[in-house]
Order: structure tokens, then sequence, then C-alpha cells
């Protein structure tokens, strides 16, 4: 890769508009949709190459470095875009599968008639429900969840339309149950220890097989858990920043300062001040990358 991926904050948002100029590769903590109804995206992650067709429907962790590439002739585009934080989707009840094949950097490509002709529609709706928050929101959380659903119901159905390069990888179904339980247990005092106990596996061996398959070791996705979570009680809440450390799961206010600061360039107590009077909808939302 020619320069360093430039890394963007994980955060839900909604678009839907023609596919953006991207100059840089780009990374963000996010599973990322894109249902593309007119044109054709082409990206390119790492080595590999994946087209997405007019028709067709996209889904993908956007952790891996990653960025579209200019086509000649430009072709007029219509995509609509959804970044969801990997943390939700770990959340949600999703076929094992599905999440190791996500942990996996895999790209699923699917026909977007088989998760539903009027799916791209739906993302003018979801950009005002983000927008207007509260249980509009939470009704577009339960809308994405199904989609993903749909997804990856289709991607079972043609196994031939999963991204290319599957053969030789190693079973990371003990990563994706890792994932899943730190993504639950986060906010407890818990250790790499304790994770890899989740999932009946040696200490050194389950921090060895989560990096080389995440790129980060256990104790930075507990961190990176605990420091969103952070930010999120800064912005929604009045608590305190040592109550904040606590219900984040940080084991004092130190430990809170040290991640988030090097996580986010500045204190808790400056991203807050930063971001005062910023709702939490309009912080999540965002109309364009």
């Amino acid at each position: 890769m020619p320069e360093e991926a430039e890394v963007e904050e994980s955060a839900l948002w909604v678009h839907r508009g023609p596919a953006p100029p991207m100059r840089r590769f780009h990374r963000h903590d996010d599973v990322e949709v894109n249902v593309v109804v007119e044109g054709r995206l082409e990206y390119l992650s790492g080595g590999s190459r994946t087209s997405v067709p007019a028709g067709s429907t996209a889904m993908f962790w956007a952790a891996a470095p990653h960025r579209l590439l200019e086509q000649d002739p430009l072709p007029r585009s219509d995509v609509a875009w959804i970044h969801v934080p990997l943390a939700t989707v770990l959340r949600w009840s999703l076929p094992e599968a599905f999440t190791t094949e996500v942990l996996a950097h895999r790209t699923l490509v699917v026909p977007t008639a088989e998760v539903g002709a009027h799916a791209p529609a739906l993302f003018t709706t979801w950009q005002q429900d983000l927008d207007d928050g509260g249980e509009r929101a939470q009704a577009l959380l339960l809308e994405v969840h199904a989609l993903l659903l749909r997804i990856v119901a289709a991607a079972g159905r043609s196994p031939g339309l999963a991204g290319a390069g599957q053969s030789g990888r190693a079973d990371l179904r003990p990563v994706a149950r890792m994932a899943s339980w730190t993504a639950e247990h986060f906010r407890e005092p818990v250790t790499a220890a304790d994770i890899a106990r989740a999932a009946n596996l040696n200490p050194n061996y389950a921090t060895t097989l989560f990096r080389r398959s995440v790129g980060v070791s256990l104790g930075e996705q507990l961190a990176r858990h605990r420091v969103a979570e952070a930010q999120r009680l800064l912005l929604t809440t009045s608590m305190t920043t040592a109550a904040v450390a606590h219900a984040a799961g940080f084991g004092s206010q130190s430990s809170l300062y040290a991640h988030f600061t090097r996580a986010c360039g500045c204190s808790p107590g400056a991203y807050r001040a930063a971001r005062a009077g910023t709702s939490a909808g309009t912080a999540l939302s965002r109309t364009g990358r």
C-alpha cells in the first residue's frame, strides 16, 4: 500500500447518493453495506479487487484499509450506504457463520432482489430516523438488523457470490466467539484471559489467533469497546469522568484517560467540551465521507 490508511471514527451513518471520490485508503470499525442502484463500485482492499455492479448489495467489515477505484469513464452512480459499528452488529443475534465471514475481512456481494427490491428506498427514511433520534432511531436499528439477516441468508443461498480468497483460511469460529463475548462483557472487569476462557482456549493461543485474524490484540479490542462507550456516555449524559470510567469498564479514571487520549487525541474532558450542545443523533449522522 503506497500510503498509510486514514482512520475514520466509527459511527452509525446513513447516506444515499453518487459514489464519492476516494483518493486514499481509509478504514473504520464498522460493518458497511452498499446497495448499488445505478453504476458500479470497484473496491481495492489490500491486494484484492471487488466489483459491485448495479442491482447488487455488498457488505464487509471496513476495518481493513480499502478505497474506491476511479473508473474511466466515470459512470453515473446511485448508491445507498450504511455504516453500523461492529460492536453494535456483534450484539445482535446473527448467525455465527456471518460473524466468521465478517471477521475474516471478506466481502459478501448478493443480488439486491434477494434482500428486498425496496431496500434502497428505505435509506431516505433511515436518514431521517437517525437525525430525529429516540424511538425512530431504535426502529432504524431493527430494520438494519433485518437487512443484514437477509444479506446473510442470500449469501448462504449463493456461496459463489462471496468475496474472493476464501480458500485456505483458518477456522475463525473461536475468533467470532471471542469478539461476540467481548462486545457483550467489555463493561465488566474482564481480562484477555477471561475472553480466552469464554472460547475454551489457552490465553496465549487465543491472543495470537485473535491478533492474526483481526489485527489487534484482545486487550486492544477491549479498549476499543470501552473507549467507544466512554465517547457515547460523554456525549449523551452528564456523568462525571470518574463515573464514565467505571461505566465503560475502565478500572480507574487514569486508565480511561490513558486509553482515551491515545485513541482520540484528546482528554475525555476536552472531547466533551468540544462537542457540547451536539445531540447524539446529530453527532452520529454524517452527510458524506
